[in-house]
C-alpha cells in the first residue's frame, strides 16, 4: 500500500506572467509567453510528496481528452499511481494563472471532472483510502467527497481546506490536522476575512482562537506566508518563522506545505518540527516559477537552512 494517498483535484494551469495583477474591469498585457503546465492542489500535493521520497496514490478525475491523457502521464512519471485516476464524461479541469515577477498570483479554476467525481466513485478505492498511512484532501473537489474520504481514512487524515468553503462539523472532527491559510481559517470560523489581510503583527492568540473553535481532533496549523506558519494545539501555539528566500512565484507553495507536513509526521516527527520542515520545503518551493514543477525533493528541502 501507498504511504499516501491523494484525494483531490488535477488541473491543466495555463500560466501567464504579468507585471502586475489587473484590478476589476482592468485589461493587463504580458509581454512574456503563457506556459502550460500541471497542476490542481491535488496533483500538486501528490507530486511534492513523491519528490520527497514517499510512495503515493492519487485519487481524482480527468477529462477523456489529450489533457486529461498529458496531466496523467506528468504524474505517472514522478512516480505517482495513476489507477484510481478516472476518466470523466468532463473536460479536464483548467486553471488560469496570473503571476507576477515578486511572486504574487491570482488563479481562476474551470473545475471540470474535478467536480464530477462523487463518493460513489470512490468505493472501489475504500481499501486504499482505508489502508493508507496517511491520506491528503483539498476542497477542489465536491465537499460530499472530502467528507467520504475522511470517513473511510483510518491513517492520518490531513486536510487543506482550499479554496476556502465551509466544512461539516462532523467531517471536521475526524481531521487530524487542519492546514488552512489565514483567510480559509478566518472562513471557517465564520469570522469573514479580516484576518486574510493582516500583516507580522497579527493577533497570535486571536487565529489560535478561531483554529481551536473549529473543533479538529488534532492540531491546526495556519500557513502565514511571509510571516510563518502558526501551530495551534489545545492548549498551546507556536509560532514557525518563515525561511528567508527571494520569492519567485509562491503558487504552489502550500501544497508542498501540506505534504512535506504529512511526511514529516509519518516520520514521527513532532507537530512544532513538522510545520518546521514543511516551511522548508515552502521556502524551495516560492524560489522557482509554477505549481507542480517547483515541488522540491528531498535533497533540497535539507539543504535549507
Amino acid at each position: 500500500m501507498p504511504d499516501i494517498v491523494v484525494v483531490g483535484s488535477l488541473n491543466v494551469d495555463v500560466v501567464v506572467p504579468l507585471d502586475e495583477l489587473p484590478a476589476a474591469g482592468q485589461t493587463v498585457l504580458s509581454a512574456a509567453d503563457h506556459s502550460r503546465a500541471g497542476g490542481g492542489k491535488g496533483a500538486n500535493q501528490a507530486v511534492a510528496a513523491a519528490r520527497l521520497g514517499r510512495s503515493v496514490a492519487m485519487v481524482g478525475a480527468v477529462g477523456d481528452d489529450a489533457e486529461g491523457q498529458w496531466l496523467t502521464g506528468l504524474l505517472a512519471a514522478e512516480g505517482v499511481d495513476t489507477a484510481a485516476v478516472l476518466r470523466a464524461p468532463r473536460p479536464t479541469g483548467q486553471a488560469i494563472v496570473l503571476v507576477t515577477a515578486d511572486g504574487d498570483s491570482t488563479i481562476a479554476v474551470s473545475s471540470g471532472a474535478n467536480m464530477w467525481l462523487a463518493p460513489e466513485h470512490l468505493r472501489p478505492y475504500a481499501d486504499l483510502i482505508g489502508d493508507a498511512a496517511a491520506v491528503l484532501l483539498q476542497q477542489e473537489v465536491d465537499a460530499a467527497v472530502v467528507a467520504a474520504t475522511v470517513a473511510a481514512a483510518r491513517g492520518l487524515v490531513v486536510v487543506n481546506p482550499a479554496p476556502a468553503r465551509p466544512i461539516d462539523p462532523g467531517t471536521l472532527a475526524r481531521v487530524d490536522v487542519l492546514v488552512p491559510n489565514r483567510g480559509e481559517l478566518a472562513a471557517l470560523a465564520g469570522a469573514g476575512a479580516g484576518p486574510a489581510a493582516a500583516g507580522p503583527s497579527e493577533d497570535v492568540a486571536g487565529l489560535a482562537a478561531m483554529a481551536r473553535s473549529l473543533g479538529t481532533r488534532g492540531p491546526v496549523v495556519v500557513t502565514l506566508g511571509v510571516d510563518g506558519a502558526l501551530v495551534v494545539t489545545a492548549d498551546r501555539e507556536h509560532l514557525v518563522p518563515a525561511e528567508p528566500v527571494d520569492a519567485v512565484d509562491a503558487t504552489g507553495a502550500g501544497d508542498t506545505f501540506c505534504a512535506a507536513l504529512a511526511d514529516a509526521l509519518l516520520d514521527g516527527a513532532a507537530i512544532d518540527d513538522a510545520a518546521r520542515w514543511a516551511s522548508r520545503a515552502a521556502a524551495v518551493t516560492v524560489t522557482r516559477p509554477g505549481a507542480m514543477a517547483s515541488a522540491p525533493r528531498r535533497a533540497e528541502v535539507l539543504a535549507v537552512g
